[in-house]
């Protein structure tokens, strides 16, 4: 076997752990053929976008036969598995921005099958746009925008949206400054103002009544940043994030970093992170806060997050003593919670 494959595929196993996988939408059988594969020494790009693909057939074969339950679920499965493949690539390559495309056209094809509207969003920022996904169920009590952080975005959070939206919630899920289309297609880097990017999608969303803002890792930075500075924000919540990020020693980590801000240079990275950092002295949440936690979460400390806490005056933490990154392992009791907190902070919140 090829010593670098090998390397690679572990260094992505490590970045995408099976709980990751399962939460953002992969089947079980899905992830046992990527294990498979790699384990064989194909790369990890490869055996994932192939599981795609048969996914895809097995969607289009369903549509075809007027199953329309079936197409859905499984162009949603094969979207899962286009972007694993995709985040085997930190930095903008051809093959990255394929693969991204792909997931994009998996997503849509889902979304024709979808039993709750689902349309693609774009919106005019700078000299780019913003991009994600709008699911609007009938008579919506309010809409929760939904994002990641450095490289899980937009359509990543569909399972989210499924617990929002059966709570009678509309969803817009966001791909901000650096991230999906919004970077890869529309050259919007992580330089700009992160709070009036995001700021985009609340507006967006507020015909809809109240509107929530759910930022995971990352993203939950990006997230308090918008409750502390846009008006129109009802509820925030932020799960497994730094109030102080910093540049880590994790290779992905850093060309991450790299990639959202689309410069090369540590210094670069470390001087946006600076420009990012939310203070509680500064900046006040108004809004009620949810505070999401793992205990075993290799990146985030409890300290890191303690600065949002300090910032509002109703503010709620959950604690996983076990948890992940995000939560991953408690995926369904994190989107559960979360999605019930929403809906008793934005119903009760209408004009």
């Amino acid at each position: 076997m090829n010593a670098g494959v090998i390397a690679a595929n572990d260094a992505h196993w490590r970045a995408m752990g099976v709980t990751r996988l399962l939460d953002a939408g992969m089947r079980y059988d899905d992830v046992l053929g990527l294990r498979a594969g790699t384990d064989a020494g194909r790369m990890w790009d490869e055996v994932a976008e192939e599981l795609g693909d048969a996914r895809t057939a097995q969607a289009l074969a369903a549509a075809e036969a007027g199953r329309a339950v079936t197409a859905h679920e499984s162009h949603r499965a094969a979207a899962a598995c286009y972007l694993f493949a995709q985040m085997a690539f930190n930095f903008d390559t051809d093959r990255k921005r394929r693969l991204y495309a792909r997931f994009d056209d998996a997503v849509a094809a889902a979304a024709a099958h979808s039993p709750v509207p689902m349309r693609r969003v774009e919106a005019e920022f700078g000299a780019g746009a913003l991009t994600g996904w709008r699911l609007r169920p009938d008579a919506p009590r309010g809409t929760v925008v939904v994002f990641g952080g450095q490289s899980g975005w937009g359509a990543t959070y569909l399972r989210y949206a499924d617990a929002l939206v059966a709570r009678g919630l509309a969803v817009i899920l966001a791909e901000g400054p650096g991230q999906g289309d919004s970077r890869l297609v529309h050259g919007v880097h992580l330089d700009v103002d992160v709070a009036a990017a995001f700021g985009v999608f609340v507006d967006l969303a507020k015909s809809d009544g109240p509107v929530g803002v759910w930022g995971n890792s990352v993203g939950g930075l990006f997230a308090a940043l918008t409750a502390a500075r846009h008006p129109g924000v009802t509820a925030c919540c932020v799960n497994g994030s730094f109030a102080a990020p910093r540049l880590l020693e994790f290779r992905t980590f850093a060309e991450q970093a790299k990639a959202m801000l689309g410069r090369a240079d540590d210094d670069a990275v470390i001087a946006n992170f600076a420009r990012l950092r939310f203070d509680p002295a500064a900046e006040a949440i108004p809004c009620p806060l949810l505070v999401l936690h793992g205990g075993a979460d290799p990146l985030v400390d409890l300290a890191d997050q303690q600065p949002f806490l300090d910032a509002a005056t109703d503010a709620t933490l959950r604690i996983w003593d076990d948890g992940e990154h995000t939560i991953y392992n408690h995926a369904d009791e994190r989107n559960a919670l979360a999605a019930d907190w929403f809906a008793e902070r934005l119903d009760g919140n209408r004009a």
